[in-house]
């Protein structure tokens, strides 16, 4: 089993998963962070550090996998981050909508890393 990031993390990135975790799994995009399923030792840290419930054993994936593939593709092209850093400034106005990744609102792109 691994963890793994889902769709309320889309747009709000808070990051406080990213200083908890011992073994620096984490990778971060434009606008989403996800965990790179090869290196989490499923510690469960990062799980209750996340404000708006984002992070999920992989055992809680949707039936297709999405999420578990989501994080796995995206943490071998993105930064590692081991940093925590500013959420965006509108993340507030993110943090209880749904369904961001099929409304489109997931972003591919890199983010810094640290």
């Amino acid at each position: 089993m691994t963890y793994i990031v889902t769709d309320p993390c889309i747009k709000c990135k808070f990051m406080d998963c990213v200083e908890v975790c011992p073994v620096d799994c984490f990778y971060e995009g434009e606008n989403f962070l996800v965990i790179s399923p090869d290196e989490c030792i499923d510690c469960g840290v990062c799980e209750p550090e996340c404000p708006v419930d984002a992070i999920k054993p992989d055992t809680e994936d949707d039936a297709d996998g999405k999420w578990l593939k989501l994080n796995a593709d995206y943490a071998k092209v993105w930064p590692n981050i081991t940093v925590k850093g500013e959420p965006p400034a509108d993340a507030a106005d993110w943090e209880r909508v749904t369904g961001k990744l099929e409304a489109n609102h997931f972003s591919p792109n890199p983010g810094k890393g640290s």
